[in-house]
């Protein structure tokens, strides 16, 4: 599979995870089967009264970060920054919690900001980096760029150790498949091993789908090794509820990388309002990348 295939794929995947699982965020199990059957069509509604295709902040967030590091790979966090402000300024619909409060924080030095957050909220362990993390592992072909970039972005805004872990985590699960890793599972238990996560995702996870990084992550692992193809993986993350949109943005992020673009159904891939946008930084990651 070319590269390109993988980047685009990667990239539409968060946003149809996201765009699909908008539609049964903060529903219940049974909330969504009387109201949807299973869910399998990207329909929009759902709590923030979504257009048909019309993506959130995962999605937004995720290309905040692929602009930012295309604008200056080598040392992207200003970039970065700078497009976060940019994009909470457009006063979108649905902004988590610990962002919100870490860009009213900023004043010049985004690592104080999430400090003080995490401080006056109490916590910070929220799955806020992990849904925008993605693009690192497009981006970079060093390892140790990848794994300095993936906690860089997350300590931007979320101070908890946990967030920076999980986003190494994802970002060298990602990595392995950008590199030619041919079985999906073999990557994800090569980067969990030794970690918390290693003996609690091939069950069922015994937690809910919340917005907690730790849940959201054993969800998204567990989808993806009990998944055969993209539309599973989606599906099974929006027929979940609870933060159904993340974790089905987090999860096809994965999944998109690995399956590729050519499979992700049309009728998801064509549904998404963003494709120019879309379009155009798969383009640049491409370029950055010599493919």
């Amino acid at each position: 599979m070319q590269l390109i295939d993988r980047i685009r794929g990667g990239l539409y995947g968060v946003a149809v995870g996201d765009a699909l699982g908008g539609t049964t965020e903060f529903m219940s199990r049974s909330e969504i089967m009387k109201e949807h059957g299973n869910l399998t069509e990207i329909i929009g509604g759902g709590v923030w009264n979504l257009d048909a295709g019309e993506v959130t902040d995962d999605t937004m967030m995720t290309l905040c970060v692929a602009e930012g590091i295309l604008a200056n790979p080598l040392d992207p966090m200003q970039e970065i920054g700078g497009r976060f402000l940019q994009w909470y300024r457009t006063l979108p619909k649905d902004v988590g919690n610990i962002i919100r409060h870490t860009i009213r924080e900023y004043d010049g030095n985004w690592y104080d900001a999430a400090i003080r957050t995490h401080s006056v909220l109490g916590h910070s362990a929220g799955n806020g980096s992990l849904m925008r993390c993605l693009p690192v592992a497009l981006c970079y072909p060093k390892l140790q760029d990848v794994e300095r970039v993936a906690r860089m972005q997350s300590k931007m805004t979320h101070y908890d150790e946990r967030c920076n872990e999980a986003c190494e985590i994802y970002s060298r699960i990602v990595y392995r498949i950008m590199m030619g890793e041919t079985n999906l599972q073999d990557a994800i238990e090569s980067e969990i091993k030794h970690t918390d996560y290693e003996h609690k995702v091939h069950a069922v996870p015994d937690c809910e789908p919340s917005g907690f990084v730790v849940h959201t992550f054993r969800w998204v692992l567990h989808i993806l090794l009990t998944s055969a193809s993209f539309a599973e993986v989606v599906q099974k993350a929006a027929n979940l509820g609870g933060d159904s949109d993340t974790i089905g943005a987090i999860a096809g992020g994965v999944a998109g990388v690995y399956f590729g673009y050519l499979n992700i159904p049309e009728l998801y891939s064509s549904k998404i309002l963003i494709r120019d946008r879309l379009d155009e930084v798969c383009k640049g990651i491409g370029d950055l990348r010599g493919v």
